[in-house]
């Protein structure tokens, strides 16, 4: 490409990404809004985050793989605008079944941010994508920080048909950019879906964010629970089965078996578990009342601002990631930015008696995610051919979403274990706990990461 049409692109890129991330994120911190509005229940309310993440979760590898292919222009225009499609029914006049229909076309854009890296690998020099990559992968995790706060305010100005009218504001703006910057592909490229895979995937991640978002179901019917957990690990493993055995695979399962790539999705799936779990414990104990013993009693909007630490040194971490992998491997640098998540636990554990010192552990979390999400790509995509980039991101944030589920279902069901009998909020202790797994689930990533270090470390020096 031109420089100048590089200089347009990246920031297109950028945008993108960040759009589709913010927007799939509305719906943390309207449940409560979208429950009063609509009459419904809290956990029916619940939906209009679960359905985004399932629907970006299912359509991620299939936007992958037609992102390998010859179309992904289209894909990627078609794709916005079923997104724009769906922010409007999120703010038209209409009954709470339109409601999560348009939050799952929102959540469809997920799967564009793994073709934002296709595009970059495939028009940017070398040095240059992996840098636009690493930021990608940042934004798309920092979109939540910058969509929260912006759309509780609107909710409480407005109302939530006004927060959701931010969605519909700034997909319109993301399908435009894109119509006007994204570039065909490269030719001789070639796609197909392999639509059985993605029907087995799709029912998998259904039960495994069904799950993920029932805490009352682990609670109240644990053999129930542990029953369809089995299903979905069989679906899973069906799954498996067909794409090795299919020509076309959705996701192409012997690449992800290379050791790399399997280590950085375990990292991947440990620690987003862990992120996400540090993420809801902050944000739900600013908003626990005083009288709790503890807490801020912070309104939704204001609670949203704890994540401005969050976003803005992600956004650092990911802009100096690049520079450092010059001197540190890939690996380490997700060793790294494990410990550091680990010490933003260690933070929240030892003193949150501050609301300083909630920012404080809030900012520690986002400079680890922050390097985290830089340096992953980086790890993958060294063993990962450029055609194939789409597709090996795509089921790397597939990975990342069940775990971030998966965190937020972990947190809720050890504050719940802390609960007395007839108390609304759980005991403190409850949360030094949390803490505490949290902890150990980031030692953990950072033992994968330093094993995936020491592997490479022997491959390049026999």
């Amino acid at each position: 490409m031109a420089r100048s049409e590089a200089r347009l692109l990246v920031p297109a890129l950028l945008f993108i990404a960040l759009v589709v991330a913010a927007v799939a994120s509305l719906g943390t911190p309207l449940i409560t809004s979208v429950a009063t509005s609509f009459h419904v229940s809290l956990g029916s309310a619940q939906w209009t985050l679960t359905v985004a993440l399932l629907s970006g979760a299912v359509a991620t590898p299939v936007l992958g793989r037609l992102g390998a292919g010859p179309h992904r222009r289209a894909t990627i225009l078609a794709t916005l605008a079923v997104v724009v499609a769906g922010s409007a029914l999120t703010v038209l006049p209409l009954p709470f079944a339109c409601l999560l229909a348009g939050r799952a076309a929102q959540g469809v854009g997920l799967g564009l941010t793994a073709l934002m890296m296709g595009v970059a690998r495939d028009h940017l020099p070398e040095k240059r994508s992996a840098a636009v990559i690493a930021l990608i992968s940042v934004v798309s995790i920092i979109g939540a920080g910058v969509g929260y706060p912006l759309a509780a305010l609107l909710a409480e100005l407005g109302g939530v048909r006004a927060a959701y009218g931010l969605g519909l504001v700034v997909t319109a703006a993301a399908l435009l950019t894109a119509w006007r910057s994204m570039p065909e592909a490269p030719e001789g490229r070639s796609a197909h879906v392999d639509v059985a895979g993605a029907v087995v995937l799709a029912a998998a991640l259904l039960l495994v964010l069904f799950l993920a978002g029932e805490r009352n179901l682990w609670s109240r019917h644990l053999a129930v629970a542990a029953g369809l957990a089995v299903v979905a690990v069989v679906l899973l493993c069906v799954w498996a089965v067909i794409e090795l055995r299919s020509t076309t695979p959705l996701v192409d399962v012997r690449a992800v078996r290379h050791p790399a790539v399997a280590g950085a999705n375990l990292a991947m799936f440990v620690g987003g578990i862990g992120m996400y779990l540090l993420l809801t414990l902050i944000t739900r104990y600013a908003q626990t009342p005083h009288g709790a013993g503890y807490g801020f009693g912070l309104t939704t909007f204001v609670a949203g601002l704890v994540l401005i630490p969050f976003s803005v040194l992600g956004f650092v971490a990911g802009k100096l990631t690049p520079r450092v992998r010059t001197r540190i491997a890939d690996p380490l640098l997700l060793a790294g930015s494990a410990v550091v998540v680990g010490g933003g636990f260690a933070l929240f554990a030892a003193a949150r008696s501050d609301l300083a010192e909630l920012f404080t552990a809030m900012g520690v979390l986002g400079f680890g995610v922050g390097g985290f999400s830089a340096a992953m790509p980086g790890v993958i995509l060294a063993v990962t051919p450029k055609s194939e980039t789409s597709s090996a991101m795509s089921f790397n944030y597939v990975v990342r979403s069940v775990g971030y589920s998966l965190g937020s279902a972990i947190g809720g069901l050890t504050l719940a274990a802390g609960t007395g009998p007839g108390h609304l909020f759980p005991d403190d202790s409850a949360y030094t706990t949390a803490a505490l797994v949290g902890i150990g689930v980031m030692a953990f990533t950072t033992l994968t990461s330093l094993a995936l270090a020491r592997r490479r470390s022997s491959e390049t020096n026999p």
